[in-house]
């Protein structure tokens, strides 16, 4: 990669804002990290192509313009806490946001320790469906950024917690490769 600052600015120009991605704050996050380091060395030439990213076995990063929509549209503000779930670039995206991160990489992904309570959760991975664990631990007025991914074409999810329980709505189209252990248990029943 002959400049990464220039990959960085084309990948703002080209696959973010063109997204409808308005958040300055995530344009400018989004040009100053260097996405080629939550890589492997042999894959940091695609930190910036309009694809997703196997990171580790089974985890990717999100396509940029995927992972810019998803955060803008739980509208993370500073000072907030926030969970990111297979999800380390949006994590310093956060971070450069000047929100709390706490970073969940490694172990069963669908069960969350201890009773914390977040204000934003996001996963850069696709899951059939968020799991009970994450919903639960959402702050009053916290928000959850998910990919549900059952079939050819997944539907970014934002989950909001209100006093009288939690909404869902569907954002966008998107595409990522489910996480493994996240996918839809398919049965057969004779009625």
């Amino acid at each position: 990669m002959a400049d990464p600052a220039a990959a960085r600015l084309n990948m703002v120009e080209s696959q973010v804002r063109p997204a409808d991605v308005t958040d300055v704050r995530l344009h400018d996050a989004m040009r100053d990290l260097a996405r080629e380091r939550f890589l492997p060395p042999a894959k940091a030439y695609l930190a910036y192509a309009d694809i997703e990213v196997e990171y580790a076995p089974g985890r990717a990063l999100l396509k940029p313009r995927d992972v810019a929509k998803l955060l803008q549209a739980v509208r993370p503000m500073p000072g907030e806490r926030a969970l990111a779930i297979a999800a380390p670039y949006a994590a310093a995206v956060l971070e450069h946001l000047g929100l709390g991160v706490t970073r969940l990489e490694e172990g069963d992904l669908s069960q969350l320790p201890g009773d914390a309570a977040y204000d934003v959760i996001v996963c850069e991975g696709a899951v059939a469906r968020a799991p009970a664990a994450w919903l639960d631990a959402l702050a009053l007025r916290g928000r959850l950024a998910v990919i549900e991914r059952d079939g050819p074409v997944g539907k970014a999810c934002i989950y909001i917690r209100a006093e009288d329980g939690v909404g869902r709505r569907e954002a966008f189209d998107a595409t990522p490769p489910i996480m493994a252990g996240f996918a839809a248990e398919h049965g057969f029943a004779f009625e």
